[in-house]
């Protein structure tokens, strides 16, 4: 299981646990499991949060 695997996970489950049902919930619980999907991918260096948000190296 891959870290970004698990950070999907953990934010699926902080959303469950966040959320109080219907449409809110399930963006709330969408919301968690991207972040903790890529916060591990950056971990696992599956992907590059660097590139996404357009950051230049001088």
């Amino acid at each position: 299981m891959t870290t970004s695997t698990i950070g999907l996970l953990a934010g699926l489950l902080l959303g469950i646990a966040a959320a109080s049902g219907g449409l809110t919930g399930f963006l709330v619980a969408l919301v968690l499991g991207v972040i903790g999907y890529l916060a591990g991918g950056q971990l696992d260096g599956e992907v590059n949060l660097g590139a996404l948000v357009g950051r230049r190296r001088d």
